[in-house]
């Protein structure tokens, strides 16, 4: 089982339109469902016929919405109620591919609901280790009442039940969970660049490798996904995709990476698999979909793997 941990999801609601211009009404084709990082990786995840369950705190009239869409969409979910409102996303996608987001900042959490979100994490990775190879997948940025070390507890509890984490974060909380040594830490490129203060992506990889993460895969959209690991650098670049909606994408290649972990895949089929997944994401319109016949196509055609020693 892979279980994923969203702390600020949202009810994200896409706008798709022939282009953005100020000043103007537009009538754009509407999409809403449950969202934020780890919704979208475990929404992924069951497209795939993988075992998963998204883990999240929901409260409000948003997270009523966010709640019912994964339940009319299938995807296993546990929910901790809050006291505060769940946040909305708004993403403009135009026909070009350039997508404008607005993103709520989200409710606080509290003390009680911490430790709640703590439990029930604890609960599902005991259960899933029994007869299961489980990953812990935890997604985006702390919701406010959270310190910057929230992130360090769950990768703590994962490692008391011998699993594997994967970080997806940024800024303070990503170097703060380092020391705890999570398997694989995974920031764009720009999320990398600014969390260490660095200008060469390699360098900047290199330090958070130094400082406890075990792997680190930057993605820098059409470029690729690399994969810095104690044996070597490993890269793998997409085909090209002109347009498309990039939102989501880097989800899909953490799902990708989370069943390469729960399979024991070696480095060259994992990434490649994050890449031809993460483009296949790419061709929809949606966070947490992709092209299943693209995506099948994809993993034969990319062919630009390399591993170098460091």
């Amino acid at each position: 089982m892979i279980v994923t941990l969203t702390l600020n999801p949202a009810l994200d609601i896409t706008y798709s339109i022939p282009e953005l211009r100020a000043g103007t009404t537009h009538r754009p084709r509407i999409f809403a469902q449950a969202g934020g990082k780890g919704v979208n990786v475990a929404r992924t995840l069951h497209a795939l016929g993988r075992e998963t369950v998204a883990v999240l705190p929901l409260g409000g009239f948003d997270g009523e919405s966010v709640r019912a869409e994964l339940e009319d969409a299938g995807v296993p979910h546990h929910v901790i109620p809050i006291a505060g409102a769940t946040r909305r996303t708004v993403t403009v996608v135009e026909d070009s591919g350039l997508a404008t987001g607005f993103n709520e900042s989200g409710p606080e959490l509290g003390a009680d609901e911490w430790s709640e979100i703590c439990a029930a994490v604890a609960s599902l990775l005991e259960t899933a280790v029994l007869d299961a190879t489980p990953v812990l997948v935890l997604s985006g940025r702390l919701p406010r009442g959270l310190a910057a070390d929230a992130y360090v507890e769950l990768i703590t509890l994962a490692d008391a039940f011998g699993v594997p984490t994967i970080l997806d974060t940024e800024g303070a909380p990503l170097l703060t969970a380092l020391p705890a040594r999570p398997a694989i830490v995974k920031p764009n490129a720009h999320e990398l660049l600014d969390a260490t203060g660095l200008t060469d992506h390699h360098a900047a990889a290199r330090h958070l490798l130094d400082r406890g993460a075990r792997a680190v895969v930057s993605s820098n959209g059409p470029e690729g996904l690399t994969a810095l690991t104690a044996g070597g650098t490993w890269t793998a670049r997409p085909p090209r995709i002109d347009g498309g909606n990039p939102t989501g994408a880097g989800d899909a290649s953490v799902a990708a990476l989370a069943i390469g972990l729960a399979d024991g895949s070696p480095w060259s089929a994992m990434l490649a698999d994050a890449a031809a997944l993460s483009a296949a994401t790419v061709l929809t319109d949606r966070a947490g979909v992709f092209d299943a016949e693209a995506y099948e196509r994809f993993r034969t055609e990319i062919s630009s793997l390399m591993k170098t020693e460091d």
